[in-house]
């Protein structure tokens, strides 16, 4: 098998989505930084493999590009435990990334970036008391969810568990209070106890 090449930037959860996926396959990969903040996605070379200008970025083999974190989850989840065989799990798994991406990461994710990576809270605070209602809403209705699940589909960890995990367990670094959703602060925890869990800032460089 191909070694896999990753286009990161390690405060990214887009991007931890697929350095935990790997490291939980067990899959071989090389993680190439790229600096976001100095407009590193941004140059010719970067735009040639993929015209977005985002991260992260799988390179499968020479030349061949997957972009979308979660689209990247699908294609490295195919045939693992990772992705459910049964059709209507499937569907779940695949409405939880949707979920995640259209009512969470909007939300949670972009206040997190304001605050804590650009540290631009001032200059951002009427876009960030915008971003709080729909981002407590979405929190909400995970907290729900899990109250009788023990994972987001099937009772099983899968990759809607992975994309939802990346920012909610960050969400702190956006202003928002966890401590008012002990059922997601739990499934955090189960998470966290899964084989081969890595942190969000711990760099996976290569092969394990």
């Amino acid at each position: 098998m191909k070694l896999l090449r990753l286009y990161d930037f390690l405060p990214s959860g887009n991007g931890y989505k697929i350095r935990l996926l790997l490291t939980q396959l067990g899959m071989p990969f090389e993680r190439i930084e790229l600096n976001i903040l100095k407009g590193e996605t941004q140059t010719p070379e970067f735009l040639s493999k993929n015209p977005n200008g985002k991260i992260p970025l799988l390179e499968i083999e020479p030349g061949k590009y997957l972009a979308e974190s979660n689209a990247i989850l699908v294609y490295l989840s195919e045939n693992t435990e990772f992705l459910p065989y049964d059709r209507f799990l499937r569907a779940q798994v695949l409405q939880w990334l949707c979920f995640e991406q259209y009512s969470h990461e909007p939300f949670i994710a972009t206040s997190r970036f304001w605050i804590s990576i650009l540290g631009k809270t001032e200059e951002y605070s009427e876009a960030i008391k915008q971003k709080r209602e729909p981002g407590y809403t979405a929190l909400s209705l995970m907290e729900k969810h899990l109250t009788s699940h023990i994972f987001f589909v099937g009772e099983c960890y899968t990759i809607a568990d992975i994309a939802l995990f990346a920012y909610t367990h960050v969400a702190d670094e956006g202003g928002f209070d966890l401590t008012q959703f002990p059922t997601i602060q739990a499934w955090i925890e189960r998470v966290k106890a899964q084989p081969r869990y890595i942190s969000i800032t711990q760099q996976k460089n290569s092969v394990l």
